[in-house]
C-alpha cells in the first residue's frame, strides 16, 4: 500500500518533524507527496530552535530574516550565514546537520593578556573575517587568551567542542617549535586536562589544525559535554607562558564552540 494514499499529508509532515534535518532532506526525494511534507514549515519550525526568533531579534542582522523566508530557507540561512549578536562580541549559527548551536567568540569578547597594548596586539579588519575586528599579535613572551561562554546558551545533552580560529602573517615567530597548552572547562572548577598544540608545525610533523575553507585555520582546544546547561560558564583557555621564547605573527578571529561530530 502507497503510504502517501494511506496517511494524510499533515500526519507524514508530523513523523518527519520528529527526525533530524538530515532526514528530512533525504525523505524529500521520495515523492512529490514526501517533498512537500518534508519542506513544510510545520517541519522546519521544529528543527528550529525554540528561541530563534528572540536571537535573531536581538542580532544585527535584518529581523525581516524570520518573516520573508520559509522556515527551511531560515534554517539553512543560519547554518550558512553566521549572524552576529552580543554588541559583535559573538556570532551565532546552526550545526546544518544537527541543527545544534554554534557560537565564536570573536576579539572583542575574549580575554587576552596584553590585549590593550599596541606594542603587543592590534586590532585590524580583513575582509575574509565575520566580526568588523580581529586581533593580531606584534610581540609578547606571555600567551594568554580565554573566551567564557554560558553554558545555558548551548544546545543540551550535547558533546561540543571548542575550536581556535586563526591564521599568520608572513612575518610569524615562536609557534613552529613552542606548543601551546589548552584546557575547556567549567569556571571554577577546572579539571586540569589541558593539551599541547602546535599551532605552526613544521613539514615533518604531525599537523592538528585544519583548513576550515574560508579563509580561516581551526584547532581543536578540547571538548565539553553539556547535560542540562545549568553548569555555569565554559572556559576555554589558550596560554604558553612556561619559556622565554618572543611570539608574533597570529591573527584571531575568535573561538568557536560547535558540536562535536563523531
Amino acid at each position: 500500500m502507497d503510504i502517501t494514499i494511506a496517511l494524510p499529508a499533515e500526519c507524514i509532515s508530523n513523523i518527519i518533524s520528529l527526525t533530524t534535518p538530515r532526514d528530512a532532506c533525504r525523505l524529500s526525494v521520495v515523492s512529490p507527496v514526501f517533498k512537500s511534507a518534508a519542506d513544510s514549515d510545520y517541519v522546519w519550525e521544529n528543527f528550529l530552535l525554540s528561541d530563534y526568533k528572540q536571537i535573531i531579534s536581538n542580532s544585527v542582522s535584518d529581523s525581516s530574516l524570520i518573516t520573508s523566508l520559509s522556515k527551511k530557507d531560515l534554517y539553512f540561512h543560519l547554518c550558512r550565514n553566521p549572524i552576529i549578536i552580543n554588541n559583535g562580541t559573538m556570532s551565532f549559527a546552526l550545526e546544518p546537520e544537527s541543527g545544534k548551536k554554534c557560537y565564536m567568540v570573536g576579539t572583542k569578547g575574549l580575554s587576552i593578556a596584553w590585549g590593550d597594548e599596541p606594542n603587543h596586539w592590534i586590532l585590524t579588519s580583513l575582509p575574509e573575517s565575520r566580526f568588523l575586528e580581529v586581533a593580531e599579535l606584534k610581540y609578547v613572551w606571555w600567551f594568554d587568551v580565554k573566551a567564557m561562554i554560558e553554558t545555558g546558551i548551548l544546545s543540551l545533552r550535547t558533546n561540543y567542542a571548542a575550536y581556535l580560529v586563526f591564521k599568520f602573517v608572513e612575518s610569524k615567530y615562536g609557534f613552529a617549535r613552542r606548543p601551546v597548552d589548552s584546557g575547556v572547562y567549567i569556571e571554577g572548577s577546572d579539571n586540569g586536562v589541558r593539551r599541547r598544540l602546535l599551532l605552526d608545525p613544521s613539514r615533518n610533523m604531525a599537523r592538528l589544525s585544519e583548513d576550515r575553507r574560508d579563509g580561516w585555520i581551526e584547532i581543536e582546544m578540547g571538548e565539553f559535554f553539556n547535560e542540562n546547561g545549568d553548569d555555569g560558564k565554559l572556559v576555554c583557555s589558550l596560554f604558553e607562558f612556561d619559556s622565554f621564547v618572543t611570539k608574533r605573527g597570529l591573527i584571531i578571529q575568535g573561538i568557536e564552540v560547535r558540536r562535536k561530530s563523531g
